[in-house]
């Protein structure tokens, strides 16, 4: 009747309980969440006065976007000084003040590391300007001669993540390797000054006693040493993902993740207190993503296969099993994630891209929220992914921040629209988000239906994208069926997609439009839509609890 994926606890021979394993971590996209000051820019203080509401939706955890001292290129991922707060967010009494209020209400709080490059005004990288070629601030760094006629060439024909060359050339001539902007060099982890500064950075955020980390470009730091040409010098730049296999994934990147991984271990064995390394990975398949959670490096990887695959049956159930089979079988468990700050919003990307979004891309998302949050493993929810918030997608260009838009020129793949500020308020815009002076206006504007999707009406409407997540959380903490056990397949009409959890919890999606005789008799436990007993309608989702 069924296939079976392997258990994870089978596959791990683990009998107790680590918090991680099954947790959902909410990404706070700290500009965007809630503005205390009044400037129009979301800051620590609003993420502690927003605490309380992610305890009542139920999450297990928070994760930090940079708040460190940045010019703001990239909007905190060029870290001009990594153990700080920037003025714009706060201090680091406030952020002590959100750790006391996160661990009174029992939320975790992880940070957002930024270790494969830095801001161009970091005191390492000015020094490395001032000094001579050759020089060991310049070795902290990729510093190269150029090619051809007085080295008026670049070093080598790599094109950066967000368009244009890899190579900036200084005033003594030489030229420096930036994956993403000029503004961001690439440090030089072959150079051991850069990995004790990381090992000093983790440190002293551990010792405010955060409770891990997610890394920034994990497959990154190390480069070929020799940095020659790539057979396809802009495929980083054409695709936006780390496809140049010259610049990323590297196999001397996994003794960092082996390092972190024994210091993370030193401060769990001074109080018991796990911490966590969960790491961005872009590689092309699932056995090379499972290489970086072997049981000595990261404890946890972003899936984003789940995120990238089209709304097909066959193509989620095809990247579910390969990560089944491939990451859970090295002791760790899948992370699950549909969104975050670098993608299109799943209201969007599964629907008709029209300013508000469209009624079937609103089904979809319902109902692939509740597939992700059925499946064996970790998941990561990003700020108003609870709302059903669409992509703002008519942004004017005069208003537009993404690097990869000031350096193209072109609107596709721009990130703007998923880091709108959130409504809070069903009131007049800014909708909550700020209280400053009349006049303030969010950092990117909020679009007027926004209104709609506020958290006072979510909470309001038992309907609402809100309660779903807030019900399928709760059944997460209290139904045995969805810990850490098996994941059976099960036969199902075309168009739907079934599989059992545990001891009898069976989720299954109507990935089609038409409605079809659902896998189990009876009323749904929790559904996506309205679910009469007997029927799967098209575009949801429904968990039963049965004997299958």
């Amino acid at each position: 009747m069924h296939n079976c994926c392997p258990s994870q606890r089978q596959a791990t021979g683990l009998n107790r309980h680590h918090w991680w394993r099954d947790a959902v971590i909410y990404q706070v996209y700290v500009r965007s969440f809630l503005d205390s000051t009044g400037d129009g820019i979301g800051d620590l203080a609003g993420v502690r006065a927003g605490l309380p509401y992610l305890k009542k939706l139920g999450v297990d955890g928070i994760w930090l976007s940079p708040f460190y001292p940045s010019p703001q290129h990239d909007h905190g991922y060029d870290v001009a000084d990594y153990c700080d707060v920037d003025p714009l967010f706060g201090d680091l009494a406030e952020f002590d003040l959100l750790m006391t209020a996160a661990r009174r209400l029992g939320i975790k709080v992880l940070l957002d590391i930024v270790p494969n490059h830095c801001s161009s005004e970091h005191p390492w990288f000015r020094e490395a300007l001032r000094s001579a070629p050759g020089s060991q601030a310049r070795a902290r760094f990729h510093f190269a001669d150029g090619r051809g006629a007085d080295g008026a060439e670049p070093p080598n024909n790599w094109h950066a993540m967000f368009g244009g060359p890899a190579w900036s050339r200084v005033a003594d001539g030489q030229w420096y390797l930036h994956m993403f902007t000029p503004e961001q060099p690439d440090w030089n982890w072959r150079d051991p000054e850069v990995p004790a500064e990381f090992d000093r950075v983790l440190r002293f955020w551990l010792d405010r006693g955060v409770d891990g980390f997610r890394i920034d470009v994990a497959a990154g730091l190390y480069k070929h040493p020799e940095l020659p040409d790539s057979d396809d010098p802009e495929a980083d730049a054409r695709t936006r993902d780390s496809v140049n296999p010259l610049a990323w994934n590297q196999p001397e990147v996994h003794e960092v993740w082996r390092r972190w991984r024994s210091l993370c271990e030193e401060y769990t064995g001074r109080d018991g207190r796990e911490r966590l390394l969960v790491g961005e990975v872009s590689v092309p398949t699932a056995r090379e993503h499972a290489r970086y959670v072997r049981p000595d490096e990261l404890h946890q990887a972003f899936f984003f296969d789940l995120l990238g695959a089209p709304w097909d049956p066959d193509a989620f159930r095809k990247v579910i099993s390969e990560a089944m089979q491939d990451i859970a079988g090295t002791g760790s468990t899948v992370t699950w994630v549909l969104n975050n700050h670098d993608q299109v919003r799943t209201v969007t990307r599964y629907g008709e891209p029209t300013p508000q979004g469209s009624g079937l891309g609103t089904a979809r998302a319902r109902a692939a929220a509740l597939l992700m949050l059925a499946l064996p493993g970790a998941a990561y929810v990003y700020q108003g992914e609870e709302l059903g918030l669409p992509e703002v997608v008519d942004l004017p260009d005069d208003v537009l921040t993404d690097p990869i838009f000031r350096r193209t020129g072109s609107r596709a793949r721009i990130r703007d629209g998923c880091r709108v500020p959130l409504p809070w308020s069903g009131q007049a815009s800014p909708f909550g988000f700020t209280s400053g002076p009349e006049g303030v206006r969010p950092w990117l504007p909020q679009p007027e239906y926004f209104a709609e999707y506020a958290t006072d009406r979510a909470l309001a409407d038992t309907r609402s994208f809100w309660h779903l997540y807030r019900d399928g959380l709760q059944l997460r903490r209290t139904l045995p069926q969805l810990g850490e056990g098996t994941l059976r397949w099960l036969d199902t009409p075309p168009g739907v997609l079934g599989f059992v959890r545990g001891d009898g919890l069976v989720c299954a999606v109507n990935f089609g439009t038409a409605p079809t005789p659902a896998p189990v008799p009876g009323t749904p436990l929790l559904s996506s839509g309205s679910c009469p007993a007997g029927v799967l309608p098209g575009s949801t989702a429904a968990w039963w609890l049965t004997d299958l």
